[in-house]
């Protein structure tokens, strides 16, 4: 296979160029206010990678919790936090505030 000069020219920005660009993965919020999460059912794309933010209102500390999509995160009172989930089959995935798990409850949909 030969080469033409303009080929070798290209090629040193084609290097530079990279890969293509990834698409951005969806994303998506929760807020924990009175030790409640809103909203408490959460639809995601199933099959995909998500952004999920969790915002943490509440004056305390809070531990972001799911054993069923294997997340665990402890958020500051007043912060957030940005977890990449997934990709997650179709189904019900729970959630919950470790600390407040009477209360704090919710459920991740994947469709």
């Amino acid at each position: 296979m030969r080469l033409h000069r303009a080929g070798f020219a290209l090629l040193p920005l084609l290097l530079l160029a990279g890969p293509p660009a990834a698409a951005e993965d969806p994303a998506f919020t929760l807020t924990l206010k009175d030790h409640r999460f809103t909203p408490t059912e959460l639809t995601v794309p199933a099959n995909v990678r998500v952004k999920l933010t969790i915002r943490n209102q509440d004056p305390t500390p809070a531990e972001f919790e799911s054993h069923d999509f294997k997340a665990e995160k402890v958020i500051a009172a007043g912060r957030e936090v940005t977890l990449t989930i997934g990709p997650l089959k179709p189904g019900s995935y729970g959630y919950f505030d470790d600390y407040h798990e009477k209360d704090a409850k919710g459920r991740l949909i994947a469709q």
